[in-house]
């Protein structure tokens, strides 16, 4: 054999016997990319960690902002009505006062009137179903009366009006109905 291929058969022996006895250059290589991976999972614990924290901060921030809103949802019709009950605690000490039921009359009048176009501008409208069909959607009849042929299956009398409240049915009216 030449020396040259001495050298390179002797070479590949000696890789050969590091390979067998564990002696390569891979540890170090392993070592790094274990190191490595390791720097990378924990950097990926962190992440979701921190992301799991915010989470829950925003979860417990949004549960409170609604809490917030049901207290205070009611705020603005409250508001609106203090007028009406000052109203109505002038009218109870004009009651004692006066001696013309005509001018209390009046006044209950007056009050009621400002109610309902308060209730109106909160959205409240009342449902008007007397001498109309019954509808089943809107209504709950409470008894049936002869009431003639021509007013078989329509409303005869509300004993409660109904309401809704921006177009969603916030009380069904309580009808008695003609057969």
């Amino acid at each position: 054999m030449s020396t040259k291929n001495k050298s390179s058969h002797e070479e590949e022996k000696a890789v050969d016997l590091k390979e067998q006895s564990g002696e390569t250059d891979q540890p170090e290589n392993e070592q790094s990319n274990t190191d490595e991976l390791s720097k990378n999972l924990n950097e990926q614990k962190d992440k979701y960690i921190r992301l799991m924290a915010e989470f829950e901060n925003f979860r417990k921030r949004t549960n409170q902002e609604k809490i917030d809103i049901l207290q205070m949802a009611g705020k603005d019709v409250i508001k609106s009505l203090l007028p009406v009950l000052d109203d109505w605690e002038r009218a109870e000490k004009a009651i004692t006062d006066s001696t013309d039921p005509h001018q209390i009359i009046e006044g209950n009048k007056l009050i009621f009137t400002k109610l309902r176009s308060i209730l109106e501008s909160k959205g409240l409208k009342q449902m008007d179903y007397i001498n109309q069909p019954f509808d089943v959607d809107t209504q709950e009849a409470i008894s049936q009366v002869n009431a003639g042929e021509d007013m078989k299956g329509k409303v005869v009398d509300e004993l409660e009006k109904g309401y809704f409240l921006n177009d969603k049915i916030l009380r069904f009216a309580k009808v008695i109905v003609g057969s």
